[in-house]
């Protein structure tokens, strides 16, 4: 008699459930890869259109051709024994040297070949060298400019735009309890004040605190000479810091807090926020539960933009200051036609930019269980 084999039925709850998590998985995995390519396209034909801009067209590279032309003349000219040379021997030479450049620098070729090769070189992030800013060893590596200027940009961006956004959250969400208070009016009154930017209030700063009461630098990033001992030194960057920094928080404070308190007071006049108050929950409870929640995605969104955003730095304003960041860099870059640092800024913005907006897609399904990530637009 042949032994019978007993098999255990697998229950239907694991196969819907198996086969819901199958489904998921390759919506996402479908979805994310639709994502990137849609970035990368976005981030080709961007790149590719600030190239264009920053060079002109090409008008920067003739720029560049007379550069070389000018400099090579002056420096080959300067030395003595080269003004011995016979004339015709001397423009042999000088035209050798300057083909010699033009050729190592691709500026022979047609343009459309040459912005080709930029892109490639720019979506490797293969920055190459800039073309103003120089030191003992020649000209310098975009890479280390902006390494070398983005601590400066990080201090006062950070210290700024983090307290400007933590606080005029915290400050809007108290008001949107007290609506028509003397506080929530006054904030509406100094909203406008936004409307000037931050450097416009630092040159104030500067007369004020500066210039007549004399108990803030003008600017720059340290003293000249700057302190040794440590403690000193780090003490004398954060007096330096005081006037950027507050300029910054002070022209966009008040209208910051305002649009906050807006957004705060259309979800706190929901009817489940009146339903929760009826049931006498602590306004803490309400506020974090019925309020903040809900708002989460939007607070977020906000805060990761403001993140990317610290690596720009502000440019005219560090400029009013001297400050010695990405943003002065970027301006004197412009300037000067240096195309390789406003090209390599602007490329690095863009790629944190598309990693920003590819994660909060995610961010957004694990904070609202209503957002399904990958589902066509359905909640």
């Amino acid at each position: 008699m042949a032994q019978e084999t007993l098999t255990t039925p697998v229950p239907t709850e694991f196969k819907i459930k198996k086969s819901f998590m199958s489904s998921t998985f390759m919506r996402m995995l479908k979805y994310t890869a639709v994502r990137l390519v849609t970035i990368a396209i976005t981030i080709t034909i961007g790149i590719y259109l600030t190239i264009m801009i920053a060079n002109m067209g090409g008008y920067v590279d003739t720029i560049m051709r007379n550069e070389i032309r000018d400099n090579t003349t002056q420096s080959m000219l300067a030395n003595p024994a080269f003004r011995n040379l016979a004339p015709e021997v001397r423009a042999k030479l000088i035209q050798e040297k300057i083909a010699s450049q033009i050729n190592n620098l691709g500026l022979n070729q047609p343009f459309a070949i040459r912005s080709v090769r930029y892109l490639k070189n720019a979506l490797t992030l293969n920055l190459g060298r800039s073309l103003q800013m120089t030191s003992d060893q020649g000209s310098k590596e975009v890479r280390l400019i902006l390494l070398e200027r983005l601590p400066a940009t990080l201090l006062l961006t950070g210290t700024s735009e983090l307290f400007l956004f933590f606080s005029s959250v915290f400050i809007a969400l108290s008001l949107s309890r007290k609506y028509g208070s003397w506080l929530d009016k006054m904030i509406i009154v100094l909203s406008p004040t936004s409307a000037s930017p931050p450097w416009f209030y630092g040159i104030f700063f500067i007369l004020i605190f500066a210039a007549v009461f004399r108990i803030l630098p003008f600017g720059g990033l340290v003293d000249s000479p700057p302190p040794e001992n440590q403690l000193d030194y780090g003490l004398n960057i954060l007096k330096h810091l005081i006037l950027p920094a507050m300029s910054i928080v002070v022209s966009a404070i008040f209208l910051s807090i305002y649009n906050w308190r807006t957004f705060f007071l259309i979800y706190s006049s929901e009817d489940y926020v009146d339903m929760a108050k009826a049931k006498g929950l602590l306004t803490k409870d309400v506020e974090r539960r019925y309020i903040l929640r809900p708002t989460l995605p939007t607070i977020i969104t906000n805060f990761a933009l403001l993140v990317i955003t610290l690596w720009t730095g502000f440019t005219i304003t560090e400029t009013v200051f001297l400050w010695p960041g990405l943003g002065i860099t970027l301006f004197r870059a412009i300037g000067a036609y240096d195309t390789p640092v406003i090209v390599g800024s602007t490329i690095i913005y863009a790629y944190l930019l598309a990693i920003t907006v590819l994660v909060l897609d995610f961010v957004y399904a694990l904070v609202d269980p209503r957002v399904k990530v990958g589902s066509g637009g359905s909640k």
